[in-house]
């Protein structure tokens, strides 16, 4: 969305991610991130929470079906996207919420290891996956019998 801070953030996820479905069938996926400052207390020596920060997230399409798949209550993540400020009334009183419209998320990797999986894409014109064809190799790489790359190019 033009015009709205795009953010990062780092946290724990408060639940596993909520899938649903639009009426025309496309995947939102829903869930919380829990961000909070910790601190040492230099008179007990030891680290304290601060107060914690939960911001609500909803990330849509594909990247939705991926992350309702693949993450879970408690994991570290982070997010980027577009932080937007939504009003409602709860008893009488109007309240504020700041939610995250999310392009992009991850594990993070500062205290658990993952492995990735390329997922493959839908399949594109005349029955063919676009992400499985194979470019030919470069000019003077190794290749197979069948004249491309053995190796991916990343």
């Amino acid at each position: 969305m033009v015009g709205l801070p795009e953010v990062t953030m780092a946290g724990t996820l408060t639940a596993d991610p909520e899938l649903r479905y639009t009426q025309s069938a496309i995947a939102v996926a829903n869930f919380t991130v829990a961000c909070n400052p910790r601190t040492l207390n230099r008179q007990t020596g030891k680290w304290e929470d601060g107060e914690a920060t939960f911001v609500r997230c909803s990330i849509w399409r594909d990247a939705a079906e991926h992350v309702a798949e693949s993450l879970k209550r408690g994991q570290r993540v982070l997010v980027t996207g577009s932080l937007r400020q939504r009003s409602y009334e709860k008893d009488g009183e109007k309240r504020y919420a700041m939610e995250l419209d999310v392009t992009e998320v991850g594990a993070s990797l500062k205290w658990a290891n993952v492995e990735v999986r390329k997922v493959t894409r839908n399949a594109g014109p005349a029955g063919e996956d676009s992400w499985a064809t194979r470019a030919p190799a470069p000019v003077g790489a190794a290749t197979g019998s069948s004249g491309f790359a053995d190796e991916p190019p990343f």
